[in-house]
């Protein structure tokens, strides 16, 4: 019974692919500064254009090692939160007025909780 068993390789686990005749494309490796004083070291192709900025792990911008700091392009529009919309259509005191309501509903049975 034993010589008959079947093996396999685990899906996922291993490549059944060799590396033999396979030719990487040539790298070259930039170095970023960072304010903060780290350095980041990446790999791109040889001939790629590498980006004078990259962000750091520690979320400042990084400078490519030699390189002069871009001109910002445009000012950079901060994203509209939900609050903001929410701001938009009803001010301050309305909204207060509102969250009244609602509590006195649910505290006297009107409205139920959902479950999350």
């Amino acid at each position: 019974m034993a010589d008959r068993s079947l093996r396999g390789v685990g899906i996922g686990a291993k490549s059944l692919e060799s590396e033999v005749g396979v030719q990487y494309a040539d790298r070259t490796e930039a170095h970023y500064e960072c304010p903060n004083g780290h350095t980041i070291v990446l790999p791109f192709a040889a001939d790629a254009e590498m980006p004078a900025l990259w962000e750091c792990r520690c979320g400042e911008e990084a400078l490519l090692r030699d390189a002069s700091r871009p001109e910002p392009t445009k000012p950079v529009k901060k994203p509209r939160t939900h609050w903001d919309m929410l701001l938009e259509r009803r001010t301050i005191p309305e909204l207060e007025e509102l969250l009244a309501e609602r509590l006195e509903l649910l505290r006297s049975g009107q409205l139920r909780r959902r479950s999350a």
